[in-house]
């Protein structure tokens, strides 16, 4: 079985949704205010729903576009771990982000090893 298109559909619709709530949810409003980032909400949200089309056009047209945007993804989420860290969250509050930025290195290593 080939992990590859679960995971990156699943990767998908999670920054599909997150990407979302950067523009509307209250919050996520407050939680940018309390990382003392409220200027990149929006480019965060921009960030994660580009993203994700950039995984789902990447897994079914373009295998360097997948490449591209999982690794992206893999960074933008590891930049969101160093502010948890950074701003003293704890390992729960913490996880989400390293787990995310796990799970799209994965998908552009896989794909890396695949198609290239």
């Amino acid at each position: 079985m080939n992990l590859l298109p679960i995971l990156t559909l699943s990767s998908s619709l999670a920054f599909i949704y997150f990407g979302i709530q950067c523009f509307y949810s209250k919050f996520i409003i407050s939680e940018f205010e309390r990382y003392g980032l409220p200027n990149f909400r929006k480019l965060t949200g921009f960030l994660q729903l580009l993203g994700s089309i950039g995984l789902l056009l990447g897994l079914y047209i373009s295998p360097i576009l997948l490449l591209l945007a999982s690794s992206g993804l893999c960074l933008l989420m590891l930049s969101g771990f160093v502010v948890r860290i950074k701003i003293k969250d704890n390992f729960m509050q913490s996880s989400p982000s390293f787990i995310f930025a796990a799970l799209n290195l994965g998908i552009a290593l896989k794909a890396f090893y695949t198609y290239f």
